[in-house]
């Protein structure tokens, strides 16, 4: 599922873009925003759906093979681990798995088959697969650790199949690295005996909300936030700070005074790591030195209200 941080990466471009574009549709931006969050859930279930596709590629492969003329030994009675692999079992079983493919008629494998050609002749050249169809043993564990191999080594890191990703949604760039990760989960948590179900793009209604309310009290606000920025650096012009950096900062702004379940430190240590990954190499000390001043100006003045978890 979507998490916070991505969340926050996600409003951050759609304050980004709301703002250069000088347009005041909230609406208009609030439905791309969550389109793109959306879309995630999409490539979430395409790239699952890949492992599948790469195997019942292989199975084909062999079932020509068995109907040869002068099929060898080999060919007639194939070495099957990698076809009746546990997972790719559970995943190609999966009703939710397969109806969400349907359902959103994400048939990229099979429009643009190559890529899954292109994943099963690296498989099957790797040292993981060597390494896995020469084991006499056979357990679900192993199983799932050749799957998540297969995953990290061959598909997470194929430049080809992530240009190909970014091609048919810009956005997914950013979403890529979020993606494999929970791909990776997911993988480890599949348990033998057990379908396979796709969960949720939100953890709860909470966090489906917190991406909205984000995103309108940071717009509808930024002009104040701006000015409690300029208020604490006197030796900065507005114009020497980065763009990102500035609507990080109103956004962490944003959470201290409008958000009072979450606490300050949570707050801080998140648009720190994002700037490491969209700003300058310099952004997350600015930004962390700002944000100290801002918050320790409303602890002060007693301008924060937290509660519950936000006490913290």
């Amino acid at each position: 599922m979507v998490n916070r941080r991505h969340i926050r990466v996600k409003v951050m471009q759609s304050v980004y873009a709301f703002l250069q574009s000088k347009n005041d549709d909230l609406d208009k931006e609030e439905k791309f925003l969550y389109n793109s969050i959306d879309k995630i859930f999409d490539l979430y279930a395409l790239v699952l759906y890949l492992l599948v596709e790469v195997r019942n590629l292989e199975k084909k492969h062999i079932e020509i093979s068995q109907k040869k003329f002068l099929a060898t030994p080999e060919e007639l009675k194939p070495n099957t681990k990698f076809v009746e692999n546990q997972i790719f079992q559970l995943l190609s079983e999966s009703v939710s798995l397969n109806k969400y493919i349907e359902t959103n008629k994400l048939n990229y494998w099979e429009l643009d088959n190559e890529y899954v050609h292109e994943i099963l002749k690296l498989t099957k050249k790797s040292k993981s697969y060597s390494s896995y169809m020469g084991s006499e043993k056979s357990s679900f564990q192993e199983d799932k650790e050749f799957v998540v191999a297969l995953f990290k080594e061959i598909i997470a890191p194929n430049e080809k199949l992530a240009d190909y990703f970014e091609d048919k949604n810009i956005s997914w760039v950013d979403d890529i690295p979020f993606v494999n990760t929970w791909v990776v989960k997911t993988l480890n948590q599949m348990k033998t005996n057990q379908s396979f179900r796709l969960g949720n793009l939100y953890k709860n209604d909470d966090d489906e909300k917190f991406v909205v309310d984000l995103f309108r009290k940071v717009v509808l606000n930024h002009v104040e936030f701006e000015k409690e920025v300029i208020d604490k650096t006197p030796n900065w012009d507005t114009d020497r700070i980065a763009e990102i950096d500035m609507i990080l900062i109103k956004m962490a702004i944003c959470e201290f005074l409008k958000f009072p379940s979450i606490p300050t430190r949570v707050t801080i240590n998140e648009y720190i790591e994002i700037a490491k990954d969209y700003s300058t190499e310099k952004s997350s000390f600015f930004i962390n030195g700002v944000l100290d001043k801002i918050l320790k100006d409303f602890t002060v003045s007693k301008r924060l209200d937290k509660i519950g978890r936000g006490l913290l």
